[in-house]
């Protein structure tokens, strides 16, 4: 899963799956699509590199759908979208997914560090709910831990307030 700013600039990223080029398969749909075009493939019959890419597009398809779906199930009320995939088209005419994402909204929440802290709580989990998150889940989860500990300071710090001569007293104990 790749976590990238969205273009409208707001405090929502997108949790995504890998690409397929970072598996080191096809980037694109290109070679499977001529692979379909070619005869043993409208005759019903595949070939050995069809049958692998078949089986393959497959497996990441179940691994993509799985990826985004601990994602979102995760992510709970802070999900803006569902899952959404990218595809391409074996050479059974089959569409894989390939990728995909899962809009979040990580703004904090104005005014209420309490409510900031457990909305980061869930950040984290969403990114890294996955079985194996990737390096962008990870910076996330990150932020998102940046985002709690903000938000920590400032509870802190709301809960400490200044005595008659100007010392702050802790209120915490």
């Amino acid at each position: 899963m790749l976590v990238t700013a969205s273009s409208n600039q707001t405090s929502l990223y997108r949790l995504t799956g890998r690409s397929l080029a970072a598996t080191g398969e096809p980037a694109s749909a290109e070679p499977i699509a001529q692979a379909a075009k070619s005869g043993s493939a409208q005759s019903g019959q595949y070939s050995p590199e069809q049958l692998s890419q078949i089986a393959e597009l497959k497996a990441r398809d179940q691994e993509v759908r799985a990826h985004e779906q601990a994602h979102l199930s995760a992510a709970g009320g802070i999900a803006v979208s569902g899952a959404r995939f990218t595809f391409v088209t074996g050479p059974d005419g089959q569409r894989y997914a390939t990728g995909g994402e899962v809009n979040i909204d990580v703004s904090e929440v104005s005014g209420n560090p309490e409510a900031t802290l457990r909305k980061a709580d869930t950040i984290r989990r969403a990114a890294l709910a996955p079985a194996s998150p990737s390096g962008p889940d990870q910076s996330i989860a990150a932020k998102a831990a940046a985002m709690a500990n903000k938000a920590r300071g400032e509870l802190l710090n709301s809960q400490k307030q200044p005595s008659r001569n100007g010392e702050l007293l802790d209120l915490t104990a």
